[in-house]
């Protein structure tokens, strides 16, 4: 049953999918939160220009983003791009158009009262995001950040397309060399809802710590 399922194959794709989605949500989500200021704040010029790049990114496949990255950079730099960095890449610019969204509406269902009192203040504009926006907006926006967190993971292996081995992939070699695909297929699934329950705990965890936080 061990051979069936390839145990240390599906680890090695499960541990390629999460490092490669951690590090895109990490960079998703600083990108998205930028992005979701610059909108807010509403620039002349700037603002229509991003509306523009946010909803090109939106519609565009996770699959077609990473193959456009992957074949365009290398045909027009002359740089051989590994097919990793083209996949952060990739997932980090799909992931950090959706996030720009989250932040904007957070950002635009802010507290006016609170915003008019600050700077009555004399509170500069970086200070106010940082002491008093940004704490409150996060707190508010965690569920769907969280959630676009789980879309990405859950389309992950649209990545595999460049020759990554993620845990889909690998799940699909096993049965094509076992000819049983149904038991890898089943041992990848359990792996991802482990990843996306792992991730609502984590979630849960913090909404209970800023609860009490904020409480006090």
């Amino acid at each position: 049953m061990v051979e069936i399922f390839g145990i240390r194959p599906l680890l090695a794709g499960a541990v390629t999918t999460l490092g490669l989605a951690v590090l895109s949500i990490a960079v998703g989500l600083v990108l998205g939160l930028a992005l979701g200021i610059l909108r807010w704040l509403k620039t002349p010029g700037l603002g229509r220009i991003l509306a523009l790049y946010i909803s090109v990114v939106r519609a565009t496949p996770l699959l077609t983003l990473a193959l456009v990255i992957f074949f365009l950079v290398p045909a027009a730099t002359g740089y051989d791009m590994p097919a990793t960095l083209a996949a952060v890449i990739a997932m980090s610019v799909n992931t950090s158009a959706f996030n720009c969204e989250i932040w904007r509406a957070g950002l635009e269902n802010f507290p006016r009262e609170q915003l008019e009192a600050a700077r009555a203040a004399g509170m500069r504009r970086g200070l106010l995001l940082r002491r008093i926006v940004l704490p409150q907006v996060g707190r508010s926006n965690l569920p769907p950040l969280v959630n676009e967190m789980t879309v990405l993971i859950k389309n992950s292996p649209a990545i595999s397309v460049i020759g990554i081995v993620d845990l889909t992939r690998a799940a699909v070699r096993i049965g094509a060399d076992t000819y049983r695909p149904l038991p890898p297929l089943v041992g990848a699934l359990l792996i991802y809802i482990l990843i996306v329950f792992a991730l609502l705990r984590l979630q849960k965890h913090l909404e209970q710590k800023s609860a009490v936080s904020h409480g006090r």
